[in-house]
């Protein structure tokens, strides 16, 4: 997967860098701490590492294209509407 640093939309707030919460409940089965189980990562603090576009050189519409960094070891694909800028 390839992504670009930032959308090319310049007016959008949701750009590289930027620290996130996650609002809405998000369950995931990829936490490092609960690897298996349902854990929801509701109230959780992060940065949007990546925006995902394209994918093999190929532009792709990505259902999940935020790619939040929470810790070293987690990051998760998240859309738009589930964060809220800190």
């Amino acid at each position: 997967m390839v992504v670009e640093d930032q959308k090319l939309n310049a007016n959008d707030p949701m750009k590289v860098g930027v620290r996130v919460r996650v609002k809405e409940s998000v369950v995931v089965y990829h936490h490092p701490e609960h690897r298996g189980q349902a854990f929801d990562i509701k109230g959780t603090e992060g940065e949007i590492a990546a925006i995902a576009t394209e994918w093999h050189g190929r532009p792709v519409s990505a259902n999940f294209p935020l790619v939040v960094q929470f810790t070293k070891k987690f990051k998760a694909h998240l859309r738009e509407n589930e964060l809220e800028i800190v």
